[in-house]
């Protein structure tokens, strides 16, 4: 406990190299941070996008990136090599939650103050970054329940105008709407229209589906609650 207690009193930024047994707390520190962020975010995950792959590179990440940060140390020459040496990695795997940007920042951040010693900012961060994740998970904060917005998804034959069918059933459903994208689908057989549309009170989405598809002739029609999430 003595030796934990001199680690967490060091200061950041020193220029000398951390020894085998900062090396290990370094990284301990660092992993028992990261945990905490990935479940705080599996708890306040929202939608149905959620991927273990996801978490547990959270933490190896921020596992990697601690390492980094002690390898490169003060040594401006490592930092120069470590750059050229990763900027040949390429990623291209799309984020589809712009929160999930959020926590990989916040793992990264977390990872280099454990890995330049700055033992007690990482905790601190960590505990303050995690109670405000919660804190608005749990208050809903930034949602808007009086005004959802969501998509709906309509197929319609060939040579029917889908904007003018649909006029006035969406009048009689939606507060507003608005066209997203009208486009030619399976090789041209038929037209799908995407709409951003607001449900007035008290409109169910059977009743939605059950409207649109006696205008479309039965064709395909999905009306989507998660409209931010899903894949236009």
């Amino acid at each position: 406990m003595d030796e934990v207690y001199k680690f967490l009193r060091t200061q950041g930024g020193q220029g000398d190299p951390l020894g085998t047994w900062e090396v290990l707390f370094a990284l301990s520190l660092s992993l028992v941070c990261l945990i905490v962020v990935s479940l705080v975010y599996r708890f306040t995950h929202k939608g149905t996008g959620y991927s273990q792959s996801f978490v547990q590179t959270l933490v190896l990440t921020g596992l990697v990136t601690s390492l980094i940060m002690i390898v490169i140390g003060s040594n401006i020459a490592r930092a120069f090599s470590l750059v050229g040496a990763l900027s040949i990695i390429r990623f291209r795997n799309a984020v589809k939650e712009t929160r999930d940007v959020g926590y990989i920042f916040f793992a990264l951040s977390i990872a280099m103050a454990c890995g330049t010693r700055f033992y007690i900012v990482a905790l601190l961060a960590t505990a303050v970054i995690s109670a405000v994740m919660i804190a608005m998970y749990f208050l809903d904060y930034g949602s808007n329940p009086d005004r959802p917005e969501r998509l709906l998804t309509a197929q319609f034959p060939p040579g029917v105008d889908p904007e003018s069918t649909l006029r006035d059933a969406l009048g009689k459903l939606f507060d507003s709407y608005s066209v997203v994208s009208v486009a030619s689908v399976r090789q041209g057989m038929y037209t799908e229209i995407v709409l951003s549309v607001r449900p007035k009170k008290d409109v169910p989405g059977a009743k939605v589906l059950e409207a649109i598809a006696e205008l479309n002739d039965n064709l395909k029609v999905s009306y989507h609650y998660a409209s931010h999430s899903d894949d236009i």
